[in-house]
């Protein structure tokens, strides 16, 4: 039987392990972004500009907000100019696997939110490591992942076949909280930075979808350390979850 993924969305040590095994981890892709440390007459337009980026990415990136405010010793994440970014919103493969789920009257009484802790990973990488590592059965601990655009498109959305199959959780310690729990997690360790703004597109986009799917509230939705029965930081400090969680919208009808 499939126990939860782990305090904190898993060891973090035993994951990279596992990431570096299935060959995710390389030097080329950790090489895709990298951290700047803000000095004294730096201004974003130089950074941005000397690092073959926008303004616009970099603000994004970072969170940072519109006026640009920015302190010397601030640790940027220089955006990689070469992974495109997934499209906003549902696409139409996303919304057909919500819309043809059996999901029973009732099955499901919560949405909750995970981040990865880690800064890189797909399906099959984290697939990988719940079986091999965690010895789950039913492999990928989460319903849905959301990239970051390592491993995955910036705000691509997987399904896991725990939503195909309507299969219970991994990703909550407490068994009786699986079965009733939706698991999304987000790639990235949002202790060492926020979430990008499109993986919260595609985030807000999904939890609204599956919430008029599964005919729940808002108040149903949850972070990890707002439900697990064990203290746990995730989906870590950085995640807004206050103003993400006052923006969900009712589904209609």
């Amino acid at each position: 039987m499939d126990k939860d993924c782990a305090t904190d969305c898993g060891t973090r040590r035993g994951l990279r392990l596992a990431l570096l095994l299935a060959g995710i981890v390389t030097c080329q892709a950790l090489s895709r972004e990298q951290t700047y440390i803000v000095k004294a007459g730096d201004t974003l337009f130089g950074i941005a500009r000397r690092n073959d980026t926008s303004v616009t990415r970099l603000t994004e990136r970072n969170g940072l907000s519109r006026s640009g405010h920015i302190y010397v010793g601030q640790r940027l994440i220089i955006p990689d100019q070469r992974q495109p970014a997934a499209d906003s919103g549902l696409n139409a493969s996303v919304r057909k696997a919500i819309a043809n789920a059996r999901v029973s009257p009732g099955r499901w009484k919560y949405i909750v939110l995970h981040h990865s802790a880690v800064d890189e990973g797909n399906p099959k990488s984290l697939d990988r490591y719940h079986r091999e590592v965690r010895r789950m059965e039913n492999g990928l601990a989460y319903h849905f992942l959301i990239g970051n655009g390592h491993g995955m498109k910036d705000g691509e959305i997987a399904i896991g076949n725990r939503w195909r199959k309507q299969l219970d959780g991994g990703h909550l310690h407490s068994e009786a909280q699986n079965k009733v729990a939706l698991g999304i997690c987000l790639i990235g360790d949002f202790d060492k930075h926020p979430p990008t703004p499109q993986q919260l597109r595609s985030l807000e986009a999904l939890v609204e979808a599956l919430m008029q799917r599964c005919k729940l509230d808002a108040g149903d939705v949850r972070t990890h350390q707002q439900i697990n029965v064990v203290g746990t930081r995730c989906p870590g400090s950085k995640f807004p979850t206050r103003s993400f969680l006052s923006k969900l919208k009712a589904p209609a009808g």
